[in-house]
């Protein structure tokens, strides 16, 4: 039998999401915890790979187990089972045909910059921290650029092993909350340290160092040593993996209010 589940993570302490011969990943430590329950090993699929330090609220994973186990059972028992950093938040039997990754349509990530002075004591591996007052507006106006299906090579890890640079960004919001800025960015899917590296680049035209239309040129001459900075892993959460309207899985508990 199939399983589902959506897990949160606060990737601080892990090396990514995937298993890494000699560095602790959040798929080794999720998948020890799910083997003690089901008392069989178990191996899951996720709906996509986040790098060392980035954190997760609505990461979808499946899994296959010939153990009986109820709901109730599995969130309780994985859980006890993990450190703090990691919570399952629920499970749901899924038809053999559901492919957490491949079934995906899109996915929400969000990016926290603090700008101020002083740093956070409280979130200092939740955002990235610059000293410089970001104008926001000008950062949203320079991401409208970036709305659309495009070629995405300026904006791509020099590693990355993606087939094709083209990718769907369906909307990205540059917002203002007192002292932080939320980068929102929903896409049908991204390429290595896509996110990071459009936060990155984005700060160069919040701190007033080039002009909202160089982003526009940035995505046209597709040179990733043109753009910004890849922004810090710690400000980087993903937040939903959207699917089909026949595959209906629950929504991760977000708080919009906050993180």
């Amino acid at each position: 039998m199939r399983w589902a589940a959506c897990i949160e993570y606060d990737g601080t302490a892990y090396s990514g999401w995937q298993s890494q011969p000699h560095a602790p990943s959040v798929q080794d430590a999720l998948e020890a915890a799910l083997s003690r329950v089901a008392d069989e090993p178990i191996r899951t699929v996720c709906s996509g790979r986040t790098d060392s330090g980035v954190h997760a609220q609505g990461q979808i994973v499946h899994f296959d187990t010939r153990a009986e186990r109820r709901e109730r059972s599995w969130l309780l028992g994985t859980n006890r089972w993990l450190a703090d950093d990691i919570a399952p938040q629920w499970f749901v039997r899924v038809p053999e045909t559901f492919h957490a990754r491949f079934n995906a349509i899109a996915r929400d990530y969000r990016y926290w910059i603090l700008d101020r002075d002083a740093p956070s004591a409280l979130w200092r591996s939740r955002i990235w921290h610059v000293h410089k007052q970001l104008d926001h507006e000008a950062m949203q106006t320079a991401a409208g650029a970036l709305v659309g299906r495009h070629d995405f090579s300026a904006f791509r890890a020099a590693g990355c092993q993606a087939k094709s640079p083209v990718r769907d960004v369906h909307h990205l919001t540059v917002t203002r909350l007192g002292d932080w800025v939320r980068i929102d960015v929903r896409a049908n899917a991204f390429l290595h340290h896509m996110v990071r590296n459009i936060a990155g680049t984005l700060a160069v035209v919040g701190r007033g160092e080039a002009d909202p239309a160089w982003v526009a040129e940035l995505l046209a001459h597709g040179d990733r040593r043109e753009a910004g900075m890849t922004a810090p892993a710690g400000g980087l959460s993903l937040r939903r993996v959207h699917y089909p309207d026949d595959i209906q899985l629950p929504l991760p508990p977000l708080d919009d209010a906050g993180w």
